[in-house]
């Protein structure tokens, strides 16, 4: 299993950026999916869910109206919208299956500083 999170880096705040994970090693239709973050200091936290038909989207409060993910299963890929950022969105992101598995990628940093 591989799972390759790109697209993170400096915004500053009110910007926006696109994350992706390219997913190796099972078949992302077959799995609800979902994105977390870590920011220094912190334990890792929840951030969105998509079901396997994208009808359903959970998001953690926090980013609730700025976040949206999404997914392309014939790409095998997940993606995390993220607008009107905030400092306190710095963190690193990962993707997984939701539940998560012991698999987990590198991450993408992301860091919102003016």
């Amino acid at each position: 299993v591989h799972l390759e999170e790109s697209g993170g880096g400096l915004v500053q705040p009110g910007g926006s950026l696109r994350l992706s994970c390219v997913v190796s090693g099972f078949t992302t239709s077959r799995y609800e999916m979902s994105w977390y973050r870590q920011a220094p200091g912190k334990e890792r936290e929840f951030v969105a869910r998509i079901s396997l038909n994208s009808y359903i989207r959970n998001y953690v409060n926090s980013v609730k109206g700025r976040f949206t993910i999404d997914r392309a299963n014939a790409e095998n890929t997940v993606y995390l919208q993220m607008n009107s950022l905030k400092p306190e969105d710095t963190a690193v992101y990962y993707c997984n299956k939701y539940p998560p598995s012991v698999d987990w990628g590198q991450g993408t940093q992301v860091t919102v500083s003016s």
